[in-house]
């Protein structure tokens, strides 16, 4: 019997989201300690004008928080994939589309990601793959 799309990348692409997810992680880190320390704690640190440093903070700080949600999003999408849970493709597909404009890993998992799990045939497989692993 022939193995269809979904069962022979439903594994691989989780463990590429667990990995991209680890990497977003630690960009988000770095993004929120950069933040803290170097525009936290320096008055003027690097000749950078004190105008900029006042919504500077804020905004790095920002981007590292949403950094982390979604590579929070990402670790429960490949976590509910190598589970086989019914909500995990519906979430990988929302989390690929975010991950389309990370150029170019982002990018290439995106298109990956909705390669597998796109097209309404993979939709049928993925239920198929879900129900067998409850049952």
């Amino acid at each position: 019997m022939q193995r269809s799309r979904v069962q022979q990348h439903a594994r691989l692409l989780a463990i590429f989201w667990i990995a991209y997810s680890a990497l977003n992680v630690i960009g988000g880190v770095v993004l929120i300690v950069i933040a803290g320390n170097i525009f936290g704690r320096l008055p003027h640190p690097a000749g950078i004008p004190s105008e900029l440093l006042i919504w500077f903070r804020p905004v790095m700080v920002s981007l590292g928080v949403i950094t982390l949600v979604k590579a929070a999003a990402g670790f429960f999408a490949g976590w509910g994939l190598l589970q086989r849970e019914p909500w995990a493709r519906i979430l990988a597909l929302i989390v690929a589309f975010l991950a389309l404009l990370n150029i170019p890993v982002g990018t290439a998992l995106g298109i990956y990601t909705l390669w597998v799990l796109l097209p309404a045939q993979s939709d049928q497989e993925y239920r198929l793959l879900a129900d067998r692993q409850v049952a």
